[in-house]
């Protein structure tokens, strides 16, 4: 059943080897997988008809990490184009949008957080691991 659905249903072919379906993150690997961010890189690619096509595959991939790197990428670009007076392109926010949510909505299962609360959850949990300076 579709997370946060409960009246939905998912179809797919008994006899296609294309459908990938997973079971969800235990709470110890999504803990582990928080753990991890400030550890996982970027998916930079500099030419942009090739950067969509990574950001596209990194999301059919099924793969947190590969989610986390399109935030990292995405959010730092972000940045970059406000401090030098530019707006963020559609496609820029179109796959941040979407690599958020599958990642929230990942993580929110197994932790019992709700998807909206994910960000400020895993900001909090990395800020506490950081090694505390004196």
């Amino acid at each position: 059943m579709p997370c946060g659905d409960s009246g939905g249903r998912l179809f797919t072919p008994v006899d296609n080897n294309k459908v990938y379906m997973r079971p969800i993150l235990s709470k110890e690997e999504a803990d582990a997988l928080i753990r991890e961010i400030p550890e996982i890189g970027q998916l930079w690619v500099g030419n942009d008809k090739l950067r969509e096509e990574s950001y596209r595959n990194a999301m059919k991939s099924g793969d947190c990490r590969e989610w986390i790197r399109i935030i990292k990428t995405l959010y730092l670009r972000k940045q970059q184009r406000i401090q030098q007076g530019k707006k963020t392109t559609a496609m820029d926010e179109k796959y941040l949008r979407l690599a958020e949510e599958r990642l929230y909505s990942e993580l929110s299962i197994p932790l019992g957080i709700p998807k909206e609360d994910m960000a400020d959850y895993i900001t909090e949990q990395i800020r506490a691991s950081e090694p505390q300076q004196i």
